[in-house]
């Protein structure tokens, strides 16, 4: 017997995301109930550290703590950096997304998605802390797969059909048919080297020290996989000049940031290459039909899915709600006896 089937109406059955960026949890007939940084503010008092604020509020504390508080971030390239930190942010984002605590949490039984070329430490990891949080029991479902199947892809079906998950700390480019996955590449490159390579830019050419939010704004605004014509657009960015030493002010152009992220995209484009060339001859006929489907926060990059199209020449589309894909997949194969087959035992 199916484990999901034994659930009762009352058990807090959820799937999460746990993503180097953002946390997405997704609760058993209610949606979405949770999307925050995966971000951790931790204060010490007396020698002994207490978790001050999670999600939102932490990521504002983001290089502007005092002494005694820190704000962290326990998932770097899409694993736990940190199990213990990781743990607490956990239990504290559970507690949230079911609305209770005490006894009723540890009733959950909860799907955890994670990166298909993770390894078993990384796995086991992620199952310790989600069963340390109050999980009642825990099965893991590979990122793109759970992906795939939130972007609406036909993934029972023996028929291939390719997605490229580009998140936080990892890209992944998977070919998927019957529920599995066929093919998969993964590079650690995501929003966050995006984020550094921009902030390296800005140090080399124009002597500046950026912030990690500030690079991550500049991104957000200003980012794009291919260059414009001309200069683009262009905003005003606040650091620290590293030749004065004092607080300063520059204009940056969206055709400077377009260089700035050539390397990543490079990457991403051959991760992508890489994925073809290695697919069997019957899901590449497959994958010429349906194209390429993006999901991630990197698939909202500016014209990502036209350096896709344009190296690769196949149809690119970025799916809907592409930050919320990995975890509407998950909880999709939580509550539909189709998809069971892609959860795996922790």
């Amino acid at each position: 017997m199916n484990m999901f089937r034994r659930f009762s109406p009352a058990a807090h059955d959820i799937a999460i995301d746990l993503g180097t960026v953002n946390t997405v949890i997704y609760a058993r007939d209610r949606g979405i109930v949770l999307n925050e940084p995966s971000v951790i503010a931790l204060e010490t008092r007396d020698g002994v550290r207490r978790v001050k604020v999670v999600g939102d509020e932490a990521k504002l504390m983001m290089g502007k703590t005092p002494a005694n508080i820190q704000a962290l971030r326990p998932l770097r390239d899409g694993v736990i950096a940190d199990i213990d930190i990781a743990e607490q942010m956990l239990k504290h984002f559970i507690e949230k997304a079911v609305g209770v605590a005490g006894p009723l949490r540890s009733r959950s039984h909860i799907v955890v998605c994670v990166p298909s070329a993770s390894t078993a430490v990384e796995r086991r990891a992620i199952r310790d802390a989600a069963t340390n949080a109050g999980a009642a029991s825990v099965r893991l479902i590979d990122e793109p797969l759970a992906a795939a199947i939130g972007a609406g892809l036909p993934v029972t079906e023996p028929r291939g059909t390719m997605v490229v998950d580009i998140g936080g700390g990892t890209t992944e480019v998977a070919v998927l048919s019957l529920s599995g996955v066929a093919y998969c590449n993964s590079v650690r490159v995501g929003g966050d080297k995006m984020d550094d390579m921009i902030a390296s830019y800005i140090r080399r050419k124009h002597n500046m020290m950026i912030g990690e939010m500030t690079a991550e704004r500049v991104k957000l605004l200003l980012g794009c996989a291919l260059p414009p014509e001309g200069e683009g657009m262009a905003m005003a960015v606040k650091g620290r000049d590293l030749v004065s030493g004092r607080p300063s002010e520059i204009t940056v152009s969206e055709a400077e940031i377009a260089e700035a992220l050539a390397e990543p995209v490079g990457q991403i484009l051959m991760a992508v290459m890489a994925a073809l060339e290695e697919t069997a001859p019957e899901l590449s006929a497959d994958i010429i039909d349906d194209g390429i489907t993006l999901t991630g926060g990197g698939a909202l990059l500016g014209r990502m899915d036209q350096a896709i199209a344009k190296r690769t020449g196949l149809p690119v589309r970025v799916a809907s709600d592409a930050l919320i894909c990995v975890a509407m997949g998950a909880g999709q194969a939580m509550e539909e006896a189709a998809f069971h087959g892609a959860l795996a035992a922790a």
